[in-house]
Order: structure tokens, then C-alpha cells, then sequence
């Protein structure tokens, strides 16, 4: 019927009403987050021919798509707390670090007409980080 798990699990293993909806909220809020963290990538690379040449600018889809990330992030986090679904705070909370830095260095730099190379690396780098901690930290 409902949750079957190990011996001795204390979670109640009745029927889960909804846990479809929730399901697919989850999975909703999964393809926003890609959404989002293409949008910041997607950026990045637009802008790496210029980058080189010491002209890159935070475009406004970085900004954006580090704006999806935080939001959906939250949301997924509580939803799958909700749903019973084992949260790794201590990953989340490096991934929210790494964001917020993202996030900051983005909008403070957003309307510059050239930003630093090092400065718009680091973006990069942080993004590719904050992906590989998301695939490979299980």
C-alpha cells in the first residue's frame, strides 16, 4: 500500500494522499531550477568571447537565472521536507553560500559596461562548482 521501509522506520506507512501532486511539484520545480542555472551559465558563455578581450558585462539573464536558482532552491527544499524526502542541510547551505555569492557579485556588477576578467571568472567557475556539487555530493 503506502511506504514500505526498513525495519523499525518510524514514518507512518499508510497511504500518502497527494504525494503525486507533490511529485510533480518537485519535478516542476526541478526543471525551473535548470531553468534557471542554464540562464546563468548561458550567460556566462555568451559572454566569454568578450571576456577575453577584456569587454565581458553581467548580462541581464545571469542575473535572472541566479534569481530562479535562489527561489525554486527554496522552494524545492521546503517541498521535499514536506514530502518526507531526506534534506542534506549541509549541502544545501554550501550551495546557498556559493549562490549568494553569485548573486552578489551579479548585481552589484550588473550595470557596469566591463567587468574584470578575474571578477567574471569567478562567476563562471562558482556556476560550475554549484552544478558539480549538486550531481556529485550524494
Amino acid at each position: 500500500m503506502g511506504y514500505k521501509g526498513w525495519p523499525g522506520d518510524k514514518r507512518d506507512s499508510g497511504v500518502r494522499l497527494g504525494s503525486g501532486l507533490m511529485d510533480v511539484l518537485i519535478h516542476l520545480f526541478v526543471g525551473l531550477h535548470i531553468i534557471g542555472i542554464a540562464a546563468l551559465l548561458g550567460g556566462f558563455f555568451t559572454q566569454m568571447k568578450a571576456m577575453g578581450q577584456g569587454t565581458a558585462r553581467f548580462v541581464p539573464a545571469m542575473l535572472h537565472g541566479a534569481l530562479t536558482m535562489l527561489v525554486t532552491g527554496v522552494v524545492l527544499v521546503g517541498l521535499n521536507q514536506a514530502d518526507d524526502h531526506p534534506v542534506n542541510n549541509i549541502k544545501i547551505g554550501v550551495k546557498l553560500a556559493l549562490l549568494i555569492v553569485i548573486l552578489g557579485l551579479v548585481y552589484v556588477k550588473r550595470d557596469d559596461e566591463k567587468v574584470d576578467k578575474g571578477l567574471f571568472g569567478l562567476v563562471g567557475l562558482l556556476t560550475t562548482a554549484n552544478i558539480f556539487i549538486a550531481v556529485l555530493w550524494t
